[in-house]
């Protein structure tokens, strides 16, 4: 996600230049945009597929499932309503608000990841994500 932020900057910034400019930028840029979000949306059903707490729920998951999408939907739905209001004044600043969205999409994942590798580094016993606040001690 961090590494779309340039990349929308250059595309912005010289996406006029020519057409094979053009197509290179908005290849690029595309791979670094849709490429994380297809990697977590896969990684998210995979997960929710294999987690013990559904226990082969059917439709307990199809219920998480519609959750995640519709939530999905909503961030569809509002970013062209925001980039209609924005590019009506500026161009500018529909290319800040995609840059802003993607730096606070990289700061909500860098958590993520970080507890991911360092599960990784621990070893294959201890895949639990860190909780926010310690557990309470047992009684």
């Amino acid at each position: 996600m961090y590494c779309a932020i340039p990349a929308l900057f250059l595309y912005r910034s010289y996406g006029h230049i020519s057409m094979s400019v053009n197509i290179t930028l908005m290849l690029v840029t595309g791979m670094f945009v849709n490429g994380p979000y297809a990697l977590i949306t896969t990684a998210v059903s995979a997960d929710l597929g294999t987690h013990s707490s559904l226990k082969g729920n059917s439709r307990a998951l199809a219920t998480v499932t519609a959750i995640i999408d519709g939530t999905g939907s909503i961030g569809a739905a509002i970013g062209p309503l925001l980039t209609g209001y924005i590019s009506a004044k500026s161009w500018n600043g529909v290319f800040t608000m995609l840059m802003v969205s993607a730096l606070i999409s990289g700061l909500l994942l860098t958590r993520l990841l970080v507890a991911e590798v360092a599960a990784k580094i621990q070893g294959p016993g201890t895949q639990e994500l860190p909780r926010s606040r310690p557990p309470l001690p047992e009684a």
